[in-house]
């Protein structure tokens, strides 16, 4: 199962200024990458906090949210809310027909996939900007072994890194 990672960040590394953030600053061509890359894959992983900001299920894909209120339920088919190790949820995937995943935060969903050694890609946007404190991609220590694969300019100043993950 392909896992990518999909984030933007600050120059300093910041995904957002806290959890509740929308991210809506990461520009214009990040957004396009973001919907290209999602759809794609046909289904995504995030956090509850994540899920929360967004406020509703995308369309076209299968969102699924890990979370541990077990009084979460979903009303829509393309949306489900776990409480299953990230394992587990990969392993479902699979059985419904996925060879692809996006993972797209946040920093503790980030952190158990990464700490499980099954992230395979790494997609970050690094957006000019500095929020000097925030949440970073991780809340853990990790050792992760990054392979540049491709690198671009999606916008002024705003840089597409692609890695592959040793």
């Amino acid at each position: 199962m392909e896992v990518i990672l999909l984030m933007a960040t600050t120059l300093d590394g910041m995904i957002a200024r806290d959890s509740r953030q929308f991210v809506d600053w990461s520009g214009k061509a990040d957004k396009q990458y973001f919907v290209k890359i999602t759809r794609d894959a046909g289904a995504m992983i995030m956090g509850s906090k994540t899920y929360d900001t967004i406020g509703r299920p995308l369309p076209g894909r299968l969102n699924i949210v890990m979370t541990r209120d077990k009084s979460r339920k979903s009303d829509s088919d393309n949306l489900i809310f776990t409480d299953q190790a990230p394992s587990d949820i990969l392993r479902d995937l699979e059985n419904r027909g996925y060879d692809k995943v996006a993972l797209i935060g946040g920093a503790i969903v980030n952190s158990m996939f990464a700490k499980a050694n099954l992230i395979t890609d790494v997609h970050l946007t690094l957006v000019p900007k500095i929020f000097g404190k925030g949440l970073s991609l991780f809340t853990d220590t990790l050792d992760m072994e990054l392979e540049l694969t491709e690198y671009r300019e999606l916008d002024k100043g705003h840089l597409l890194m692609i890695y592959r993950v040793v």
